[in-house]
C-alpha cells in the first residue's frame, strides 16, 4: 500500500516533486522513491505491508526503460510470479508489486486484466516515445486523480488531491456546479471533482498518454454477474467469503478488524476469527449517551468470536479541531458525518500498532442492504424521484431554496449526475434493483465510500482490505435474483443467511443502522458543533462566496434549534464541511496554509 505521483510532458521541478511526495507521506512513511527525466517523473511513498525489506519503487525493467509505481495489493502475485519466471523473468524480492514491470512487458496495456487485487498503477514506458499508462482496480478501491492539458499534452497524476495541487501546472479553479452536485449526492459522482482541472480515474479504467495520440481513457469490463448454480446459496456465499477473508488476512504486519456492531463488519470479524491466531477488533463510540450507540453489539460480536476487543471513544468537544484535517485528507467535500468517525477510528487503530485492517464496506451495494433499495423494490414503476432524494443532503424540491438567485440560475442548466448515472436511475417497468445496483457499484460506492475509506485510513498509515469488494464476491452478489437480496421487506437476505450461526441473535435481529455521528442530537444550541457551525456559516462568509443564501441558512439554524430534524442537521453539517473545504483549498493563501497546518497533524 502506497501513494504514487508523477507526470508526462511538460517541466516539473525537483522542488515540486519533493512537495508532492511530502504531502502524501502520511500514506507511505516507510520509504520514498522517485525518478525523473526532462519531461517525465514517477514517484512513490511506501507503506510496507508485504515483504517490508523489499519492494523498492519505482520498480524497473530493461535498464529503467520500463518503470512502475504502485498503490495497493496484488493478491495473486505469487501465481503471476511463477508464470513470469517460466518466461525467463527474475525477481529479487517477493513484494507483490515487483511483478508489474514484467507483467506489462508481456501483456502491454492489457496487463490489468491479469491482476486480482486493489490497485492504482502507473507505468512509464521509455522504450520508444515516452508513454504513461495508469490503471485502477475493478471497483475503485484505490483512487487516482489526474489533470490533463490537451494544449500542452501534459498529464499530472497523484493518489490524493492536495498533492496533485502542489504541481504548479494544476489549478485549484472551482468547478461551478460542484456545490449542487455535492448537495444532490453528498459528494460528486463520476470523473469530475470539485476542481475544474482535476478528474478521478473511474473504476476498471486504463488511461494511456503519449505525444502522438494524446490521452485516452479505456474502460475495462467490471465484474459481471456470474453463473449461479442451484443449491445452498447462503452456504456457498459463506464459504466464498471465508476464502476471501482468509486470503486478505495474509500480511507481514499486524492486521486488525473493524466491527461497527452490524451484520457486514460482524461477519467479516467472525470469519477472520475462524482463521486462527489472535484477532483484534475495534469499535468507535462517543463520550456520553447518544442515540444509536452500537458498542453493545460490537462487544457481543467480539465475545462470540473470541476477538480481542478495543473500544475507541472520542469526545464531541474535539470535533471542530478534527474537521479541517478530515476535509484536507479527502480533498473535496463529503457530507457523510461518518468521515469524522472514520478518521478518529483509524488513528486509534494505528496508535494500537496495526498497519492493516479488514472492514465490511461494500456489502450493502452488492447484496441490497439500503432502505432506499427496499423502498424502490416496493414501487418498481415510480421509484426514481424518492431514490434520488434519499441520496441527497437536501431533496431536489428544497435544494434551490438554499441558493442565491444567480447560483440557482447557473445550476438550473446542469445535472448533478453524470449522464450515464442519470439514465440508470430512470423509472421504467422493469425491476429497479439491477439498475440501482449498477448505479451504486459504478458511481456511489467508489465516490462516496471507497475514497473516504482509503483517504482517511491512509491518513494514519493504515491499509484497509475489503472482502465484499473482491471480484468473485461482487460477481456472485450481482448474480443473485432479487428475491435473495430484498424480499418481503427484508434486505440482504442471502447475507443474513450466510451469517446465521456465526453472529449473536441480537446482531442478526436488530434493525439496520448506519455507522455515523448522531449529528441531529449533537447539532444543538450550546454544543461544540453548534457553536463552530454558527461561526463558520456566518452571513459575511456566505455572502462573499455568492452561492448560498445567508437567510436560508439562518432559517435552518432557527428550525434546528426549535425542532431538531435529521434533514436540517445534515444540511447544516454539509454546508459546514463545504465552508471548511473552501477555506482550505479555494480562498487566497489557502493552499500554502492548509499544507503547512495539516502536515504536522
Amino acid at each position: 500500500m502506497c501513494r504514487i505521483f508523477g507526470h508526462l510532458n511538460g517541466t516539473v521541478t525537483p522542488y515540486e516533486l519533493q512537495t508532492v511526495g511530502a504531502l502524501q507521506r502520511h500514506g507511505g512513511p516507510d520509504g520514498q522513491g522517485s525518478a525523473h527525466g526532462a519531461e517525465w517523473s514517477v514517484g512513490n511513498n511506501r507503506l510496507a505491508i508485504v515483504d517490508p525489506d523489499g519492494g523498492r519503487q519505482p520498480y524497473e525493467l530493461l535498464d529503467g526503460r520500463i518503470r512502475v509505481v504502485f498503490n495497493g495489493e496484488i493478491y495473486n502475485h505469487d501465481e503471476l510470479r511463477q508464470r513470469l519466471r517460466a518466461r525467463g523473468y527474475t525477481f529479487t524480492d517477493r513484494c507483490d508489486g515487483s511483478i508489474l514491470p514484467a507483467l506489462y512487458d508481456v501483456y502491454g496495456d492489457s496487463f490489468p486484466e491479469h491482476l486480482d487485487g486493489m490497485y492504482a498503477i502507473a507505468v512509464l514506458d521509455l522504450r520508444a516515445e515516452p508513454r504513461l499508462v495508469l490503471a485502477t482496480d475493478h471497483v475503485g478501491m484505490k483512487p487516482l486523480y489526474y489533470r490533463w492539458d490537451p494544449a500542452s499534452g501534459a498529464l499530472h497524476f497523484s493518489s490524493e488531491i492536495p498533492a496533485l495541487l502542489a504541481f504548479d501546472a494544476v489549478s485549484n479553479s472551482l468547478w461551478a456546479p460542484g456545490l449542487d452536485a455535492y448537495l444532490a449526492t453528498r459528494t460528486p459522482f463520476g470523473e469530475q471533482t470539485m476542481f475544474a482541472d482535476i478528474k478521478v480515474l473511474p473504476p476498471a479504467a486504463t488511461l494511456v498518454c503519449d505525444r502522438t495520440s494524446g490521452m485516452r481513457v479505456l474502460r475495462r469490463n467490471p465484474p459481471e454477474p456470474g453463473l449461479l448454480p442451484g443449491g445452498d446459496t447462503p452456504g456457498r456465499l459463506r464459504e466464498m467469503l471465508r476464502h476471501e477473508v482468509s486470503r486478505l488476512r495474509v500480511a507481514d504486519v499486524p492486521l486488525a478488524s473493524i466491527t461497527s456492531g452490524g451484520l457486514d463488519s460482524g461477519l467479516v470479524t467472525a470469519l477472520a476469527a475462524q482463521d486462527g491466531g489472535d484477532l483484534h477488533t475495534f469499535n468507535l463510540s462517543y463520550k456520553g449517551t447518544w442515540p444509536g450507540d452500537e458498542r453493545v453489539y460490537a462487544r457481543q460480536i467480539a465475545e462470540r468470536t473470541g476477538a480481542v476487543y478495543h473500544q475507541v471513544e472520542i469526545d464531541q468537544a474535539t470535533f471542530p479541531d478534527l474537521m479541517a484535517d478530515v476535509v484536507w485528507h479527502l480533498g473535496q467535500p463529503n457530507a457523510d458525518p461518518i468521515t469524522l468517525s472514520t478518521y478518529a477510528l483509524f488513528r486509534a487503530v494505528r496508535d494500537a500498532g496495526f498497519k492493516a485492517a479488514l472492514t465490511g464496506d461494500g456489502a450493502d451495494e452488492v447484496f441490497g442492504g439500503y432502505d432506499r433499495m427496499r423502498e424502490a423494490a416496493r414501487t418498481p414503476g415510480a421509484w426514481s424521484a424518492a431514490y434520488r432524494d434519499a441520496l441527497a443532503v437536501v431533496p431536489a424540491r428544497r435544494r434551490n431554496r438554499l441558493y442565491t438567485k444567480d447560483y440557482a440560475a447557473e445550476v438550473d442548466r446542469t445535472s448533478p449526475l453524470p449522464e450515464r448515472a442519470g439514465r440508470l436511475l430512470r423509472d421504467d417497468g422493469d425491476s429497479p434493483l439491477g439498475r440501482i445496483t449498477a448505479f451504486e457499484m459504478e458511481y456511489r460506492l467508489p465516490a462516496y465510500h471507497l475514497r473516504r475509506v482509503d483517504h482517511l485510513s491512509m491518513a494514519h498509515s493504515v491499509e484497509v482490505r475489503l472482502p465484499f469488494c473482491q471480484r468473485d464476491i461482487v460477481a456472485f452478489g450481482r448474480a443473485l435474483p432479487d428475491s435473495q437480496r430484498i424480499s418481503g421487506g427484508q434486505v440482504k437476505r442471502a447475507l443474513y443467511g450466510a451469517a446465521s450461526g456465526l453472529l449473536p441473535q441480537d446482531v442478526l435481529n436488530r434493525p439496520k443502522q448506519p455507522f455515523t455521528l448522531p449529528i441531529t442530537a449533537m447539532l444543538a444550541p450550546g454544543r461544540p458543533l453548534w457553536n463552530y457551525a454558527r461561526d463558520m456559516l456566518a452571513v459575511s462568509r456566505l455572502r462573499s462566496a455568492g452561492q448560498i443564501d445567508p437567510t436560508a441558512v439562518q432559517n435552518l439554524f432557527t428550525a434546528q434549534a426549535d425542532r431538531p430534524d435529521a434533514t436540517a442537521a445534515l444540511t447544516i453539517w454539509a454546508l459546514l464541511v463545504h465552508e471548511i473545504w473552501q477555506d482550505l483549498f479555494l480562498r487566497p493563501g489557502a493552499r500554502v496554509g492548509a499544507a503547512t497546518g495539516v502536515m504536522s497533524a
